[in-house]
Formats: C-alpha cells, sequence, structure tokens
C-alpha cells in the first residue's frame, strides 16, 4: 500500500513525510483492517511531524481522523463493508483507575492513533474494532473526517469548561477545531465571542454566526462565562483569562503549548476562576458528538489534498493557510 512515512522529526518546511510503498498490514485478534477514505489533518500531526512531542515509535505513519470502510477483522456489530471513523484514542487498558471511573482519556496505557501506532496517512489502516465508532449515513466522508478529532476535543473541550445553554463563551484561535465548536454553541443559543489573528479566519467566524469578532490584541466587549483556547499559545490563555467573570472557566484546548508567561493572580485568576487543560476524549464524547453533528447537520469547511502532498497539507495547517480543515484523501 502506498502511506506517507515519518522516518525522522523535521521542520515540516523540508517535508520529512516520504510517500512509500509498504506492507499492508496484518488484522490481529480485536483489531480491524480498514480502506482508508478519508482522513482529517490535526495540528497535532504537526507537533508530531516536527518533533514537539517525544517520538514513540520509528517509520511512524501519522494521521488521527481516519474514515475508512472495514475490509478485515468484522463482527456481528461491525460487519463488512461497515464505515467507521477512528480517533486520537487507539486504545486503553481498561483496568486503571482512570479507566475504572469514566476517564480514560488519562489512561496511562493508552495508545495513540498515528502516534504510538499508525494511523490513517495511508491506504489502509488497523484499528481495535473497540475503538471505531459507526459513522451516521448522513455525514459523508469529507464531512465526518474533521468530526473525528477536531470536533470531538473541541466538543470535550466544552464540556470541561462546563458550558451551559445561553452562556457567553469565548473561542481564543478559530481553525479547524473552533469553527466546528462554534456551531455546537449556536445551537445551544450560546453568544459566542471570537479572537483570532487571522483575518480569514475572522471572516469565517462571522459567517458562522459569532455574536463579536476581533483579532488577537482585541478583548473581547463583554465577561466571559466560559472561554476555550485553541491555539497552541500561553499568552492567549492569558488573554481568555483576562476576559473571564468571576466564576469563569478557561479550558486549554492543546496537546502542546510554548509556555504561559507570568501573569497577575489577584487581577486574572483570583474569584474563583479556573483554568483547565483538556486531554485526549473517551469514547462516549465521541459517540455523543457524532450524534450531535449529524442532528445539527454540522458542515465543516474542507480543504482537500491527495496523499501526495501530505507534506503541503500539514504546510498548510502550519501557516494558517486554510479556513476549516484539512483532509487527505488516499
Amino acid at each position: 500500500m502506498k502511506a506517507a512515512i515519518l522516518n525522522s522529526p523535521q521542520d515540516i518546511s523540508r517535508h520529512p513525510l516520504r510517500i512509500e510503498d509498504v506492507p499492508r498490514p496484518t488484522v490481529q485478534p480485536g483489531q480491524v483492517l480498514l480502506r482508508v477514505r478519508a482522513c482529517g489533518v490535526c495540528r497535532t500531526d504537526l507537533h508530531i511531524t516536527e518533533g514537539e512531542l517525544p517520538v514513540l515509535r520509528e517509520k511512524l505513519i501519522p494521521g488521527h481522523q481516519v474514515v475508512g470502510e472495514i475490509l478485515e477483522g468484522a463482527t456481528r456489530e461491525l460487519p463488512l463493508g461497515t464505515r467507521v471513523g477512528v480517533s486520537w484514542i487507539g486504545g486503553v487498558d481498561g483496568t486503571c483507575w482512570y479507566c475504572q471511573h469514566g476517564f480514560e482519556n488519562l489512561c496511562d496505557s493508552a495508545t495513540f492513533t498515528g502516534y504510538s501506532v499508525n494511523g490513517g496517512y495511508a491506504e489502509y489502516a488497523l484499528a481495535r474494532a473497540d475503538f471505531v465508532f459507526p459513522l451516521p449515513v448522513g455525514l459523508d466522508d469529507l464531512r465526518a473526517a474533521p468530526l473525528l478529532c477536531a470536533g470531538v476535543i473541541g466538543f470535550r473541550s466544552l464540556r470541561v469548561a462546563g458550558v451551559q445553554r445561553g452562556e457567553r463563551v469565548g473561542l481564543f484561535g478559530f481553525g479547524a477545531s473552533a469553527h466546528l465548536a462554534i456551531a455546537v454553541l449556536r445551537a445551544w443559543q450560546c453568544e459566542v465571542y471570537v479572537s483570532t489573528r487571522g483575518a480569514s479566519h475572522r471572516r469565517l467566524a462571522e459567517s458562522l454566526g459569532a455574536t463579536w469578532v476581533g483579532n488577537e490584541t482585541e478583548k473581547p466587549p463583554v465577561e466571559l462565562d466560559r472561554a476555550v483556547t485553541f491555539a497552541p499559545s500561553g499568552d492567549v490563555v492569558v488573554a481568555a483569562l483576562s476576559s473571564l467573570r468571576k466564576g469563569g472557566v478557561v479550558a486549554i484546548n492543546a496537546i502542546h503549548l510554548d509556555r504561559i508567561p507570568e501573569f497577575d493572580y489577584d487581577r486574572l485568576l483570583w474569584g474563583e476562576r479556573q483554568l483547565r487543560s483538556v486531554a485526549n476524549m473517551t469514547r462516549s464524547d465521541a459517540r455523543d458528538f457524532l450524534q450531535i453533528a449529524a442532528e445539527i447537520d454540522l458542515r465543516p469547511k474542507v480543504t482537500v489534498f491527495p496523499l501526495d502532498q501530505a507534506n503541503e497539507a500539514l504546510v498548510a495547517v502550519k501557516n494558517d493557510a486554510i479556513d476549516g480543515a484539512a483532509v487527505i484523501l488516499p
């Protein structure tokens, strides 16, 4: 099969992914083999490719927003040809305290699709059968792919932030994840305040119904009940904190952050404001979000790249050169 292989992390400008012919993976018990139909491109793929996350394996196939159809390993619940999605969490041990208490996203023995196990920048991919999600008929391949991480993790961020219907919610950064989260917030009758550096991203936020849109130096005109930061920048976290009412919550939606600068505790955090991180997702998050996405007819804005242009897709993500999400087609 054809696959994009990462042999050694490097700056994406050096095009570290190599398109190679490699053996098709062999199914083991408890796994399914998928013919990949589409794979979303996530900023985490960029962090892995550039070495901002520790190297966990040699010769890695990235990609963890995989839409595929089952070719081998079918079960009664997942018959041949079933169209399923695969997300970032590729498996957990199921026995640790976290797994036993509803926090499988924090399992210390978790595997990660496209990071600790091979992912979907390929023509075929393996997945654990209990970590794939049958996709609603109404979500086609291109629409479904960005939902599987950007969408699910954005949805979990809203949960971690404790968003309630009708609240004032800030989104700081407006890329692949935020442009999906705003659809859920609008369905919940929330007022959405967007702060982002890209002019095209600001236009997109306006078109999707944001109450207010500003650049990264502008402060929302009201105090926010909740905020979610999407940019991998500590400065953005401080900006979000400075926009909260007392008792408000900031959820940081980033697997990697450059640093958090010193800030004035008395002015920014005191008053029972909360700062929380968002780590991975659970299968329950994925199932709930996919159902909501189908119900509200969520339509991601997508830019398509062929597998041969996987490097170019990641360059575009790094440079904020596309609105919405990038999707690779094998």
